[in-house]
């Protein structure tokens, strides 16, 4: 929310998906690249999310989806940011997200989609580049 300082990422587990080694991966190479994670944990509803991204002043929301409700749970964080006035938060995720999905979901504000294979340092590398120019 352009506060100087570390950039804050919360990253998420949202819905009923119970898989979260990989997005505990992520939430460290994020950690270990210098920015401040909090890692909400699994079968975070999107209220929590944006609620947890609001009281910790963060600057980005990370999203991992693999149940196949991306676009219902992607586009509800969209709506609540809006709701709550919190749009300068800026939304990117992954999962299992198919190609065909990624154009929709950008389209209604995710600002990048990883797919699984993604190296971690495109992902540090997309928000030293993004984030960055955000809160800054």
């Amino acid at each position: 929310m352009g506060v100087p300082g570390p950039i804050r990422i919360v990253v998420a587990k949202p819905g009923l998906d119970g898989h979260d080694r990989g997005v505990k991966v992520v939430a460290r190479a994020l950690r270990d690249a210098g920015f401040e994670v909090v890692y909400t944990g699994l079968h975070q509803t999107p209220i929590q999310i944006v609620e947890t991204a609001i009281q910790e002043d963060a600057d980005a929301i990370g999203l991992s989806v693999l149940s196949g409700a991306h676009m219902t749970l992607f586009a509800k964080v969209i709506e609540l940011l809006k709701e709550r006035e919190a749009e300068d938060i800026l939304v990117f995720g992954g999962g299992i997200i198919p190609e065909e999905d990624v154009p929709e979901l950008k389209r209604i504000g995710v600002a990048a989609v990883f797919t699984p294979g993604a190296p971690t340092t495109d992902i540090v590398d997309w928000v030293h580049a993004h984030v960055a120019t955000t809160s800054a």
